[in-house]
């Protein structure tokens, strides 16, 4: 890669980065402020959370992934502390996907 594209190599990801946080930061929100407090006032059911998290946990996990490749591609200066981040909400993903497979089948 040429450093001209270097910087904007930068930014784009960045951007997925953030966008993947961002997806995990919302599922998480959804799942454990918005879902419990607002869908029985809204008359939704408060099991409506699993299958609400599952399929967000995993778009998430995918979104992460994506966001590792992307520093790894373009050989970041940030990529190994992006990549532990990223791995670390990884893991938490996978537990949360886990239990919300877990409450859908049982």
């Amino acid at each position: 890669m040429s450093n001209s594209l270097a910087p904007l190599a930068n930014d784009v990801d960045t951007r997925v980065f953030s966008t993947s946080m961002v997806i995990s930061g919302v599922r998480c929100a959804l799942t454990y402020v918005i879902l419990p407090f607002l869908a029985p006032l809204a008359g939704v059911s408060s099991g409506v959370g699993p299958w609400i998290g599952l399929p967000l946990g995993l778009v998430a996990i995918a979104a992460n992934v994506l966001s590792i490749r992307r520093f790894w591609r373009s050989n970041h200066r940030w990529k190994w502390p992006m990549s532990l981040i990223n791995g670390a909400v990884i893991g938490l993903l996978t537990v949360l996907v886990m239990m919300d497979l877990l409450d859908v089948l049982g």
